[in-house]
């Protein structure tokens, strides 16, 4: 029994142990919920715990890693990155009407998933390398080394992730300080330009949005996937119809149930007070996210763990959001619980750089 603790205080020396927990019982929760949305598929159940393994180790690496090494990788990091979004564009597999794989030989990979950490990495390493002449211009070209991969991203096109990266890129260009003035402006630049952002949307991304305002005008069509949620959501009332018995689940009429739409399974299961449990513990990881944030001691540090705690925050909320229906339907999932391992093995890499940042601090830079 020693020896074992032994080992394990030396395996999770540089793990943040609050934050460790909260992303254990998260996962937890997704091995529960999933094994009643896939109707007891232990072999779908089997592939997500391996995903979760996987994604675990990755955390754990990072975690161990200083922080100067992962900061000297935001540059080559952000350029491979960015060729693979344009060999996408030029050589990419297209799969239901979008171009998002690349090919290369023994396997295929979706290079937008890598921006979502190297967008962040490389905006705080340039703030960083400017921290004592902080000017104007220093913050139109972060905002170029944002866009360069939003374009391409958004060209394939994939609007869930054009609006993570967007989201993450935002919040270290508020955290470096931009100015309130400069917001406002860009907002209202934004609210101006709708109407040719509009017209640079698909067809199948305007229909949502007008689904949004109203599903039941194809209630079979467009308007299905937020009709059957909101029925689910609504019918688990405040304790739930209990764990496997969700009518809607198990009779299939929600769609994406182990995935973009597993928050409705786990309320229709769970009811109000699952919910409210669910979302005490991402509070708990968000806290704890913030926490190491403002205890960072470098500009590089501070930049970074803000944009990975508030990007989870922001999978959050479009998750549950699209699900009730408040928000359009864009595909992303909801962090830890829904099935697939790409998504999760890049939250973790980012919960492991959150840790390397809480138990490397005198190995940084200050």
């Amino acid at each position: 029994m020693t020896r074992f603790v032994r080992l394990w205080h030396y395996l999770t020396r540089y793990m943040d142990n609050f934050l460790l927990g909260g992303v254990l019982l998260l996962m937890l929760i997704g091995l529960v919920v999933l094994y009643s949305a896939t109707d007891a598929n232990l072999s779908r159940v089997t592939n997500q715990a391996i995903n979760m393994l996987v994604a675990l180790t990755v955390m754990w690496l990072v975690a161990n890693i200083p922080l100067q090494h992962i900061m000297r990788l935001a540059v080559p990091l952000y350029m491979i990155g960015l060729m693979l979004l344009i060999g996408v564009a030029l050589f990419g597999e297209i799969q239901n009407g979008a171009r998002r794989w690349l090919n290369i030989g023994v396997t295929r990979i979706q290079p937008s998933e890598l921006m979502k950490l190297a967008v962040p990495l490389m905006m705080a390493w340039y703030f960083d390398k400017h921290e004592t002449t902080l000017r104007l211009r220093d913050y139109a070209v972060a905002t170029l080394l944002l866009l360069l991969p939003l374009l391409l991203i958004l060209r394939q096109p994939d609007l869930g992730t054009t609006l993570l990266i967007a989201s993450s890129g935002f919040y270290v260009l508020f955290l470096a300080g931009l100015s309130w003035r400069i917001i406002a402006g860009l907002l209202i630049a934004g609210a101006v330009s709708l109407p040719v952002l509009w017209s640079m949307l698909h067809d199948y991304q305007r229909q949502r949005i007008m689904t949004l305002l109203d599903p039941s005008q194809d209630p079979l069509g467009a308007g299905y996937h937020t009709i059957q949620s909101t029925i689910a959501i609504g019918s688990g009332g405040v304790i739930g119809k209990g764990w496997q018995n969700g009518t809607q689940t198990h009779l299939d009429f929600l769609p994406e149930k182990s995935t973009d739409f597993i928050f409705a399974v786990f309320s229709e299961e769970f009811g109000l007070i699952g919910n409210t449990s669910l979302l005490l513990l991402y509070l708990m990881v968000i806290g704890r996210g913030m926490v190491i944030t403002a205890n960072a001691s470098t500009q590089f540090t501070r930049l970074i763990a803000g944009s990975i705690t508030l990007t989870f925050f922001t999978y959050i909320f479009v998750n549950i959001g699209m699900v009730v229906g408040i928000l359009p339907v864009v595909g992303v999932p909801l962090p830890l619980i829904s099935y697939g391992g790409t998504s999760m093995v890049t939250m973790l890499l980012g919960f492991g750089i959150l840790m390397s940042i809480q138990t490397h601090p005198k190995l940084v830079k200050t």
